[in-house]
Order: structure tokens, then C-alpha cells, then sequence
């Protein structure tokens, strides 16, 4: 347990990483629960970060966990989110985990859609201004390149990169430091979505930089 997590109130909100049983929203979630956090997870599937700001109806569905109940996933045209100032106002988070960037990405794309991404970006960190409370931004992992979205190490490097420059006033946790690239397997012929093992490794490297991260020390001041 960290005592610097220990009672704090977390919200973790992104992308498709957080709508699947073995994702993210099982072994982060996990994690933080373990270190004394009372965690709030909800995941909209292909979905950019400004969507956050509104209700929303993801292409391919959304899930939640709620502190230490059950998973729930809502498909396709059950799965409406709710906005960020509405779960502020429903758990008063200390802190707001952001798992996005791959949804963003692009990957068969030839550019890195730049303007797009800032605006999505500072539409939620706007809102995460708004809401005072503190924030960490995930970047994407390495992946594995080829499959189903074109994952592909160049472009993650840059969107990554570029995420970093970014998020602020979110902190930003760069997943491409705690793995070689291709050293955690992807699902087959999918490039982009771990398999659970590859989830497991992801969530406890993440709940390292958090717990290790300035940010704790300050919002326990």
C-alpha cells in the first residue's frame, strides 16, 4: 500500500485500454485499489479525449467499475458515457487518470493529425482545469506494429512525443519507456490491445510512475 495513494479518490477515464475484462480496467484499476486508492473507471471505446466533455455514444461500446464492484460493459447503442463534470460532481476525485492516445493516433494515416489532437486534448484538460483536481496522463504503449489499426512504431514515437508537449497541466507518464518495443504481446491481428498478461505488466508499470510521481506529494500538501 502507498501511503501517498492511501485514501485518495481516483478517476480513470480513456479510451477502448478501459472497456474490455484483462484490460486496463482490470489490472490498473486493480492496482491502484491495492495501493489505499478508491478508484472510478470508465472506458468509451474509440473515442478521442474532448468527447469526455459531453455524452457520448462510443463506436464500439463502452464499461465502468465503480470502487471495488463489479465490471460492467455496455455495448454499441447501450453504451452512452457520462461526461466529466457530471463524475466530478458524483466522486470528487483528488486525481484524474487519462488513458489516452492511440485512439487518436492515426496509424494509417500519413500525417500526425496535429491540430486535431491540441484541440481534443485542451477541450479535456479545460474541463480537468475546471474541475480542480489533479491530473496524470497515460501515453500509449509500444504495441505491436501491423494488424487491424496499423500500429506502427514511428507514428506511436510521435504521438507520444507530442502528447508529452501537450497535456499539461496533467503530468504525463510515458508508456514507451517501460517496455522494448514489441516486448508485450498484443492480441492476435490486432496490434494495439494487449492480452491480459501484456495488461497486467502495462498496469503495474503505470501504478509505479504514479506512486512515484511529484504529483502525489502535492495534493497531499
Amino acid at each position: 500500500m502507498s501511503l501517498l495513494l492511501a485514501g485518495l479518490t481516483v478517476l480513470m477515464i480513456g479510451d477502448s485500454h478501459l472497456t474490455a475484462p484483462g484490460f486496463l480496467i482490470t489490472s490498473l484499476h486493480d492496482d491502484l485499489m491495492q495501493q489505499g486508492a478508491k478508484v472510478y473507471t470508465y472506458g468509451a471505446c474509440g473515442t478521442p479525449s474532448g468527447a469526455w466533455m459531453q455524452s457520448i455514444q462510443p463506436p464500439c461500446g463502452s464499461a465502468f467499475r465503480l470502487a471495488d464492484g463489479p465490471l460492467r460493459v455496455r455495448a454499441s447503442e447501450a453504451g452512452f458515457t457520462k461526461p466529466l463534470p457530471e463524475l466530478v460532481k458524483a466522486y470528487h476525485p483528488n486525481l484524474i487518470v487519462v488513458v489516452n492516445g492511440d485512439t487518436m493516433a492515426a496509424y494509417k494515416n500519413a500525417t500526425l493529425p496535429k491540430p486535431w489532437i491540441r484541440d481534443q486534448i485542451k477541450t479535456l484538460t479545460d474541463g480537468i482545469k475546471a474541475s480542480g483536481a489533479s491530473c496524470i496522463w497515460v501515453g500509449p504503449g509500444w504495441g505491436t506494429e501491423g494488424g487491424k489499426y496499423g500500429k506502427n512504431f514511428a507514428r506511436v514515437r510521435e504521438m507520444s512525443d507530442y502528447l508529452a508537449d501537450i497535456v499539461a497541466p496533467c503530468i504525463y507518464i510515458n508508456s514507451l519507456k517501460m517496455s522494448k518495443p514489441g516486448e508485450w504481446n498484443t492480441i492476435p491481428g490486432d496490434g494495439q490491445h494487449y492480452t491480459d498478461e501484456g495488461y497486467l505488466s502495462w498496469g503495474n508499470a503505470i501504478t509505479r510512475e504514479i506512486v512515484s510521481s511529484d504529483i502525489l506529494q502535492k495534493i497531499r500538501h
